[in-house]
């Protein structure tokens, strides 16, 4: 694709207009073309400080629009089906936070839509493989110098949850990260998960289970659990050790810079997400603008968005009914290999 990659960014919450900044500040290569909101103030506000920028309430009327060559979806879950099928109907390249859609039988919708087209169109957003240490953990895993993987340790732990966080959204929200960059880390599907849940902790609000202990199997025989701890007090830690035949590695212990000082030895610790993660997502987007203005799709796609969703289900029901649940998955199509 010639010239810049304009974007429609659909979607203007707190994740939406992080990428609105990154598409305008950081990324080369793309502009922001359009925005959509169901906040029409809030997305006038956002594209009357971008140059050839138009603010739109409906989304369709945002892919429509002028100088709109590919897609961002930032919305809210529930609406990204209808979303990623209106981007269909442009036949417009998407880049689709997580989840594809909230549930297995909607994100089939969405594989059976794109197969229609006879061509990749969506990449989804788990920007985890593009952050530098996990991408240096793949490459060390692809190597074999380990040997076979047999177990992956994970700490997923937050501050503290927003107002109305549920245990649900645990699973949902948060375990799956752990569930994509386990199937990326070891390229083996999950095929059961457990859920373990300790004595809630004094930090968590009335009525959420906090912490957890999610343990997934593959396909592969590997064993992988997370601890799920979002309501920790001190701080955003995302941290990941496998175990293999012949040795282990480890990263996210967060030591880029270490202090000695008055008789103390120590570091910072983030704070949330988009500190920990920020450069990965500069580095998802830049690796999406690239992709697409080479008329390519690279990156997690629908299928991973889809399995993803069918092991969160599985998840719920282990955390709702307790015991090992099987992940039910569909043959994954040729179109997807």
């Amino acid at each position: 694709m010639a010239g810049v990659l304009g974007v429609a960014v659909i979607g203007t919450g707190r994740m939406g207009a992080d990428h609105v900044r990154r598409l305008h500040e950081v990324t080369s290569g793309a502009r922001v073309a359009a925005v959509a909101d169901v906040d029409a103030e809030r997305v006038k506000r956002i594209a009357d400080g971008i140059e050839g920028c138009s603010a739109h309430t409906d989304p369709a009327a945002a892919m429509a629009a002028d100088g709109v060559d590919a897609v961002l979806i930032a919305s809210p879950g529930p609406a990204h089906e209808a979303a990623l099928l209106a981007a269909f109907e442009h036949d417009l390249p998407v880049l689709c936070e997580k989840p594809l859609t909230p549930g297995s039988a909607s994100a089939l919708r969405v594989l059976e839509a794109e197969q229609r087209l006879g061509h990749r169109r969506v990449q989804v957003g788990f920007m985890r493989r593009y952050d530098a240490e996990y991408v240096k953990l793949k490459s060390l895993l692809e190597t074999g110098q380990l040997g076979r993987p047999l177990m992956l340790h994970n700490r997923h732990r937050n501050v503290a949850t927003p107002p109305g966080f549920t245990s649900e959204m645990l699973i949902n929200d948060s375990v799956v990260h752990e569930m994509d960059i386990t199937r990326w880390l070891l390229g083996q599907e999950i095929t059961a998960v457990t859920v373990l849940k300790p004595t809630p902790s004094g930090n968590a609000p009335e009525g959420l289970q906090d912490p957890q202990l999610v343990l997934f199997e593959t396909a592969g025989g590997a064993v992988v659990d997370v601890e799920i701890n979002v309501n920790c007090g001190f701080g955003y830690q995302v941290q990941a050790e496998v175990v293999c035949e012949r040795g282990t590695a480890r990263i996210g212990d967060g030591h880029s810079l270490v202090t000695n000082m008055a008789g103390r030895w120590g570091g910072t610790i983030a704070q949330d997400f988009t500190e920990r993660f920020e450069d990965a997502y500069d580095r998802q987007m830049q690796a999406w603008v690239d992709a697409t203005r080479r008329g390519e799709i690279t990156g997690p796609s629908a299928w991973d968005g889809y399995a993803t969703a069918a092991v969160c289900e599985a998840g719920v029901r282990a955390q709702q009914e307790g015991g090992r649940v099987e992940v039910e998955l569909a043959k994954r199509p040729p179109f997807y290999a």
